[in-house]
């Protein structure tokens, strides 16, 4: 009679954004990097990187529920991060200054709601930056006047997601595709993983961990 093989483990887990983990796998001080965009062609070669993609996910823009306004155009979305919209009484809220929120240049989540929902416009310099899918809830969630994004699987009820062009984000409109700023979630080694490293890549793609990608709001693979 067989006995299953369970593997005990521990690991140390840090954020910091989807280039620090590219970047951090790729000099060998991790045995994963995790990262919210596709690594590029030019990391891929230069870190000998092996993808392993096991979920898709989207980027809304959110902004605090005591906010009336819950509709955006895309046009409109770029004017207020590039700082022309100034006021959300110009797109139907309270007259209030409007205050933004973003991240640093190496998250994946900015990288792609910079280039699929602002179509690599500006974002107005006198933004306030957070670190975190989870600063920038909760970011939001505190400020009345703020927006700012986060990936859908983080949305709850203390942010309002806002339609885009009339699509509100959410898990199902990002797997139809009829909401287009979606990306995949990919845990990264340096050539290809061995050991406890592949056991843990195997447990992604696994039916539990699959399960457990949708249950935090993500969109599985299989």
């Amino acid at each position: 009679m067989g006995f299953p093989l369970i593997i005990r483990a521990s690991y140390t887990l840090a954020g910091g954004g989807s280039g620090v983990g590219i970047k951090q796998v790729g000099e060998g001080l991790v045995d994963i990097g995790n990262s919210g965009r596709k690594p590029t062609a030019q990391e891929i070669k230069k870190y000998n990187l092996k993808l392993f993609k096991w979920a898709i996910d989207g980027v809304a823009p959110v902004v605090n529920p005591k906010n009336p306004v819950r509709s955006l155009t895309r046009e409109q979305l770029q004017q207020i991060f590039a700082g022309r919209i100034d006021n959300w009484k110009a797109v139907g809220g309270p007259d209030r200054r409007i205050d933004l929120y973003t991240r640093d240049k190496a998250s994946g989540t900015r990288a792609v709601f910079w280039k699929k929902a602002l179509a690599k416009g500006d974002i107005s310099p006198g933004a306030n930056f957070v670190i975190s899918n989870g600063a920038m809830k909760a970011a939001v969630a505190s400020d009345p006047a703020a927006i700012g994004y986060v990936s859908v699987g983080y949305i709850d009820d203390s942010v309002s997601p806002v339609a885009l062009d009339g699509v509100i984000p959410s898990r199902e409109t990002v797997k139809s595709g009829k909401y287009p700023v979606a990306r995949g979630l990919y845990s990264n080694t340096r050539g290809g993983p061995e050991g406890l490293t592949k056991a843990f890549i195997d447990y992604l793609f696994s039916p539990e961990g699959q399960q457990i990608a949708a249950d935090k709001g993500f969109i599985p693979v299989r």
